[in-house]
């Protein structure tokens, strides 16, 4: 087992790495940025290292200095949480070549599956059902459009290294589609130095259905059943739960099964995740897999009883899965909702400043990971998320009653925050009916500017 870890992040999911390496005896290395020298995960960790200035080029996405700080503090691995550096190949790859563990997958499969191109036509050839699309990636608009004619409209532009709703356009027509390809690749080009794009047929208003799978280094591979991420904005997460209320224990096991098959057909190690689309019709299609700890594990901890980073750590240090996947029961239900720093009444935008007041919800099945406190300066250099509330009941109905107060429990004062928004996602009759999908947000708040 390792001995020390350094956590290549920040906020809130730092501060879950740290508490889970404490838990493991084992020592960590916070690094933080010039802004984030007030932090909680750098107070929290054994040693902190500055890495460089606000900004997330010269800081949390500047790998020399990370890599640097690594050896420096004589750390084992590096855990990267999400987003930044989680799934840079180059990264991962730099990593071995220094002799420090990544806590995730070897770069050559980060390479395989984060090019969403690539990772369908893997899928494609393992035998997993895929939506009709390109298997090779286009590049010009007048390429694209040529097989958006043949599969109809409407259809999904999307960028082959995307992520976070970035590079992503759907098209109705023609017209469209020449204007939101070179929109979306511009995006593209800014956000992933990528210019490969991939067209495919638009599922209307899907549920957005992802399966947890773990994956040691001896063979073994397991799902810990799956989490309802349908309701979005623009393609971003805003609540998740688990499990799905639209998924039978037949149609569970079957999905199980494919992300399983899936995570093997590229030989994959550590926690990932297989995320499908599934139609009005119980017809489900993979859409991508995320080659890292995703924000919404927590509701798969509460429904299953495991902790994931855990099993990320132990399967990095070689160990065996602690589980097999007869072991694997769910129990209750869990639901996330995820507390930004942002004003839905403005166009959702960003609310960076000092937080004045702070109470946070607690309880029997209350669970909050977050990262701020009272007089904490959110900044705004970076992603918005001021914490997760996560609550677990023995029911879906006694979940949302949980979440409902909580949720009037949890004081931010001095910034807006999207606390008010999602209690009425919580008290909307079609989210009560587990009647949602993707479309739920611009179909029922159009107010919000969807």
């Amino acid at each position: 087992m390792f001995s020390k870890i350094l956590v290549a992040n920040r906020g809130e999911i730092a501060v879950r790495i740290i508490r889970a390496c404490r838990e493991m005896g084992i020592q960590t290395v916070a690094v933080y940025s010039e802004a984030d020298k007030d932090a909680l995960h750098a107070m929290l960790a054994d040693e902190a290292v500055c890495i460089g200035p606000a900004a997330s080029s010269g800081s949390y996405l500047n790998m020399e200095q990370i890599l640097s700080a690594t050896v420096i503090t004589k750390a084992d691995a590096i855990h990267p949480g999400f987003g930044f550096l989680s799934e840079n190949s180059r990264f991962a790859k730099l990593c071995e070549q220094c002799n420090i563990t990544f806590i995730g997958p070897s770069g050559d499969i980060i390479d395989r599956m984060g090019n969403k191109s690539e990772a369908r036509k893997t899928m494609m050839e393992a035998g997993v059902p895929v939506v009709p699309g390109t298997k090779e990636p286009v590049f010009t608009a007048e390429e694209g459009l040529s097989f958006a004619k043949e599969i109809g409209f409407p259809v999904m532009i999307k960028a082959s290294s995307g992520g976070g709703g970035k590079g992503m356009r759907v098209a109705a027509n023609e017209e469209e589609f020449l204007a939101h390809f070179q929109s979306a690749q511009l995006e593209s080009v800014k956000s992933f130095s990528d210019d490969a794009m991939y067209i495919e047929k638009y599922v209307n208003h899907p549920k957005h259905v992802e399966f947890q799978i773990l994956a040691d280094k001896h063979g073994n591979v397991v799902h810990i059943g799956e989490r309802d991420c349908s309701i979005q904005r623009r393609h971003q997460k805003v609540l998740e739960e688990s499990p799905c209320v639209a998924i039978d224990e037949n149609l569970r096991r079957k999905m199980g099964e494919t992300a399983v098959r899936a995570a093997k057909a590229v030989g994959y190690e550590n926690a990932g995740t297989i995320e499908f689309l599934l139609d009005a019709d119980k017809n489900f299609y993979f859409m991508e897999m995320n080659t890292r700890i995703q924000v919404e594990h927590p509701v798969t901890e509460m429904v299953s009883g495991l902790d994931l980073i855990k099993e990320q750590i132990r399967i990095a240090a070689g160990e065996p899965l602690s589980v097999a996947q007869d072991d694997i029961h769910l129990s209750g239900h869990a639901i996330e909702c995820r507390i930004n720093a942002e004003n839905p009444q403005k166009h959702f935008m960003p609310c960076p400043g000092k937080i004045t007041n702070l109470h946070l919800p607690g309880g029997n099945g209350v669970r909050v990971d977050t990262h701020i406190y009272t007089d904490y300066v959110v900044p705004p250099y970076y992603d918005s998320m001021l914490l997760k509330l996560i609550v677990h009941g023995k029911d879906r109905d006694e979940a949302i009653s949980k979440m409902r107060s909580a949720l009037g429990e949890l004081i931010i004062e001095g910034i807006d925050t999207n606390l008010a928004f999602q209690y009425e996602i919580l008290n909307h009759e079609v989210f009560e009916n587990g009647d949602t999908n993707t479309g739920f947000i611009p179909d029922y708040f159009p107010q919000y500017g969807e």
